[in-house]
């Protein structure tokens, strides 16, 4: 493998696993019902939480990573007009894209949802009978797990896209059907010329 695809896949994991972590990371720390105080009745108070923070980075994470493997895999649909013999890297490839951006899409979604439901702060009035609305457990885990899904599919679509390069064989097996040298042409044999006796008599007689 090059140094260069090497380089690109421990880039993205690292982004992928910064992603899961932080996600992990805003499910601990989320709003639980717990936490949340009634004062008066049809009010309830928030506390401050890191959660939306964190779901925020984890977010931006995701994103760069997904952006980043695509930016340098290319356009796939190229890669197999370029490659037609790697018929069965382009599948892979295909459906490991498709699945990569389907779980991003979620986890994002996922993600960005919880960091902005989290983020209620102060008073707040009551909308759904009488229960505090906050955050259902699983938010957060499930765009972080979705995000390192869509990471790792990312890098299998990269990697699988990446055409290896063709060994060229050293001796005579490297020309292997492309005729050399020059082409034989028989040579014309001069046949012999046989003349009449009385012809060569006559041609001596002055």
């Amino acid at each position: 493998m090059e140094r260069r695809v090497i380089v690109v896949c421990v880039i993205v994991g690292f982004l992928g696993f910064v992603s899961a972590i932080l996600g992990f990371a805003a499910e601990a720390t989320r709003v639980k019902a717990s936490d949340v105080v009634t004062k008066i009745l049809g009010e309830c108070t928030y506390p401050k939480s890191p959660a939306v923070y964190l779901g925020l980075a984890s977010a931006s994470a995701v994103v760069i990573a997904q952006g980043f493997i695509n930016t340098i895999a290319g356009c796939i649909c190229c890669r197999r007009n370029a490659n037609p013999s790697t018929s069965k890297n382009w599948t892979v490839a295909l459906i490991s894209f498709i699945f990569s951006w389907t779980t991003f899409i979620i986890g994002f979604l996922l993600l960005l949802t919880g960091a902005a439901l989290n983020d209620l702060r102060g008073e707040q009035k009551m909308y759904f009978g009488d229960y505090c609305y906050v955050v259902k457990p699983g938010v957060f885990s499930g765009g972080a797990v979705l995000s390192l899904v869509s990471v790792s599919l990312g890098i299998v679509y990269f990697v699988a896209l990446q055409s290896p390069k063709s060994s060229q064989p050293w001796g005579p097996t490297q020309n292997q059907g492309i005729a050399l040298g020059q082409p034989q042409i028989p040579q014309q044999s001069a046949q012999p010329v046989f003349v009449h006796e009385d012809t060569y008599n006559r041609q001596q007689v002055p």
